[in-house]
């Protein structure tokens, strides 16, 4: 092997911070990983990795050699992949993580459109509402909404991205509609997130109000909080693109639309060394285009 192939080899095994874990994702055995990494501490006369019966730990000299090695093979593919895109139709496997709601209730629709115009393309879809780590996990592209944390993750903007407050008729005539942010402590909520503490965000006179809230009913689903404000059981703060129907029809009707915040958007992120990518260029093309399309519902 050569040494970009040992390179590929460490920097994957410093990623899954295991030798077994690095053996799975590169097709290889745990003795081979670790013999050519044995190999590579020995070419460069440095210690990389501090090997224990739990887990590796990287040395000081293995963490430069790691961040300048992963730039070297981002480099090499980035290159790889200008050159051989050219011309040519995007083609290859396209790993995807999204959020549920957004999976099911768009990509569902998207993905075979997708697919039928480029037959070339296979998808693998995972949909889960953690934030995936797309260079560990092995994710080609990421579908991310609202505020993105600083990485070093690419991301494009394909869609903005509103939130509101709604609750259906029934509940409204029955328990009056608040007037301020702070009315909604006197009121049933359907809480949506994934943590214990969940805080509904406003704005007045240009900044933020955040205000906690508790309910009944909380869930780590849009889709559930939707269905549980529409059969009167509270109010709920909903990206509108899971509410739009429901809007449409009066299933729903929005409340503290003076206080809406300040939209946020829908974004694709992928690692910077696949930049290049044909395929993950169409998917975020085709993207934007299909939320384009769907316009109001955002």
């Amino acid at each position: 092997m050569d040494l970009l192939d040992d390179m590929r080899i460490f920097v994957t095994a410093v990623d899954a911070m295991s030798f077994t874990g690095a053996a799975a994702k590169l097709g290889l055995s745990k003795q081979f990983v670790s013999r050519r990494i044995s190999s590579l501490e020995q070419t460069l006369g440095a210690r990389l990795l501090l090997r224990t019966t739990r887990r590796l730990a990287v040395t000081d000299l293995g963490r430069i050699y790691y961040e300048r090695a992963r730039r070297i093979l981002e480099d090499v593919e980035a290159a790889n992949l200008a050159v051989s895109s050219q011309g040519e139709r995007p083609r290859g496997n396209l790993r995807v993580s999204a959020p549920m709601s957004f999976g099911t209730m768009f990509l569902g629709s998207v993905i075979p459109s997708f697919l039928t115009t480029y037959p070339d393309v296979t998808i693998e879809l995972e949909l889960n509402d953690r934030t995936v780590d797309i260079i560990a996990e092995g994710y080609d592209v990421a579908v991310r909404i609202g505020e993105l944390a600083d990485s070093s993750l690419i991301a494009r903007t394909v869609a903005p991205m509103r939130m509101v407050t709604c609750a259906s008729p029934r509940y409204l005539e029955a328990h009056g509609a608040p007037q301020t942010p702070e009315d909604l402590r006197d009121h049933a909520v359907l809480p949506y997130g994934h943590t214990q503490r969940v805080n509904w965000t406003y704005a007045r006179d240009g900044h933020p109000v955040d205000i906690p809230v508790a309910g009944r009913l909380r869930v780590n689903n849009g889709e559930l909080a939707r269905d549980a404000a529409v059969a009167g059981l509270g109010l709920t703060w909903l990206p509108v693109f899971i509410v739009a129907p429901a809007l449409l029809s009066g299933r729903l009707v929005t409340v503290l639309d003076d206080f809406a915040p300040a939209p946020t958007a829908i974004h694709v992120v992928y690692p910077q060394h696949r930049q290049a990518s044909l395929v993950i260029r169409a998917f975020s093309d085709f993207l934007a285009s299909a939320c384009s399309v769907a316009g109001t519902q955002w």
